[in-house]
């Protein structure tokens, strides 16, 4: 094997300067760089890069055309199977698909294929390049809910011919990618151009409808749908179960980040949201939330923003270049430490977090060495603001008001695992709705996976 050249890094803002702003912290590779990075690829006759992709994008053949300098042919290869590109290239943890699977990866680091997949997806936007929309073919598919498994299964359907209408309960389309993801990671823009990319192949999005509430699933097939799509995500928040949780100044991560995302917090003044601008914030947890709200709390002013969390750096779920980012911007990791009770002032704002010391024992159903507390080690951590960023689960509306429709226990949706099809027939799920919270990634290939079912379904239905 040849001498591998070395990865070429990702341009990106200072640290010192982009912790106090909210514009984009990787800025993207330009024509040089992507063709330098794309010339590492050894074009492999049997790649793993493709069985470590969610959405089976042919990785060799799009990383081909981009060193080639074709990048209107990469942008239709990689839309042949993924109809988000622009924010799989942004928010995809590479690094544990594709990436990992890269055969130079085992001499060298792996070919940047995210980096090439975002600078294809930016190239198509800066050029005008456009979907071409398909016949119909006659048949229509409700989705309920527009994140990004909604959106691809809405895509992959359009793509069919199908006519998709998306109902969307918020008053934006794009679901965690808008709410959740912060602009410095997912620009508004990229997201709102992959929803217009959408409707021109002819999905209509409505947007301010609760379905469970506003119109109920059998509503939905009495209106002539033939089968729907539940992408409604994983909205309701857990919290740590300790005393002082319920005090001014604390925080779910579902209302942190929504308060700076969708309702535009990171735009003040332009937009004056209501939110709590802590001087020492602590949050807890250590997944891409966690780190998603403690680099927020830095650029809305926070003096000092910490993450603590009751196990080690070896054992969070955060992307590692999330936490290098985090890092470099000045975040404290407070390892090895589990709060146990919120301390608040005479007028019932958070003053501080007791915590206690853990140590590692044996390892839980996660496989991560489960966390023991450390008799006596308790101390109190000195902050006026506390964001709770552990996980979510699945809101119970629709399958309270949905007949047949089943549930785990903790309330995700149970689905076939070849097809996605829930309890009830005709409804399909993926998503965080089916496996709590997860990556983009991993919604958007059950996005995928159900589409095709849905289409095996109807066809079947209709000879």
């Amino acid at each position: 094997m040849p001498p591998i050249k070395p990865r070429h890094a990702m341009p990106s803002q200072d640290p010192e300067q982009r912790r106090r702003n909210f514009e984009e912290v990787a800025t993207g590779y330009l024509e040089p760089l992507a063709l330098g990075e794309s010339s590492r690829c050894l074009t492999c006759p049997k790649p793993g890069c493709y069985t470590g992709c969610p959405v089976n994008v042919n990785i060799k053949d799009f990383v081909a055309l981009v060193k080639e300098g074709k990048y209107l042919d990469a942008y239709k290869k990689i839309k042949e199977t993924n109809s988000l590109p622009a924010v799989c290239g942004r928010v995809c943890p590479q690094e544990e698909q594709c990436e990992k699977f890269c055969l130079i990866g085992k001499r060298n680091e792996p070919v940047a294929v995210g980096r090439l997949e975002r600078f294809v997806a930016d190239w198509a936007m800066e050029h005008g390049v456009e979907p071409e929309k398909p016949a119909p073919n006659g048949h229509k598919v409700a989705v309920v809910g527009s994140g990004p498994a909604g959106l691809t299964c809405a895509g992959d359907l359009a793509m069919k011919g199908y006519k998709v209408t998306v109902f969307e309960a918020l008053h934006k389309a794009g679901g965690v990618l808008i709410y959740g993801i912060p602009e410095f990671r997912l620009p508004k823009r990229i997201v709102a151009a992959e929803v217009k990319n959408l409707e021109k192949l002819g999905v209509e999005i409505i947007t301010n409808v609760v379905v469970g509430k506003s119109v109920t699933l059998d509503d939905l097939f009495a209106d002539g749908y033939e089968a729907i799509f539940v992408g409604t995500g994983a909205g309701l928040p857990k919290f740590m179960g300790v005393p002082g949780e319920t005090l001014n100044g604390v925080f779910s991560a579902n209302e942190y980040l929504t308060r700076t995302n969708l309702m535009k917090a990171y735009l003040f003044p332009e937009y004056d949201t209501p939110i709590k601008h802590g001087k020492k914030v602590a949050v807890v947890g250590a997944g891409n939330v966690a780190m998603d709200c403690v680099r927020s709390a830095l650029r809305h002013g926070a003096d000092d923003a910490f993450v603590v969390y009751r196990r080690t750096e070896h054992e969070m779920t955060a992307r590692k270049e999330e936490f290098e980012h985090a890092i470099e911007e000045g975040v404290v990791f407070h390892w090895l430490t589990n709060p146990v009770r919120v301390i608040g002032d005479e007028n019932g704002w958070v003053k501080g977090l007791e915590c206690v010391k853990m140590e590692l024992g044996e390892p839980d159903e996660s496989g991560r060495r489960r966390p023991v507390e450390v008799k006596g080690s308790n101390f109190v951590m000195d902050c006026d603001m506390v964001v709770v960023a552990l996980g979510t689960s699945p809101n119970p509306l629709l399958s309270q008001t949905t007949p047949g429709l089943k549930t785990e226990k903790w309330g995700g949706l149970i689905v076939e695992e070849e097809t996605n099809a829930t309890t009830r027939e005709g409804v399909y799920a993926g998503g965080d709705a089916v496996t709590g919270s997860a990556t983009v990634i991993l919604a958007m290939g059950a996005g995928k996976k159900a589409a095709k079912a849905i289409d095996e379904y109807i066809q079947k239905k209709s000879k």
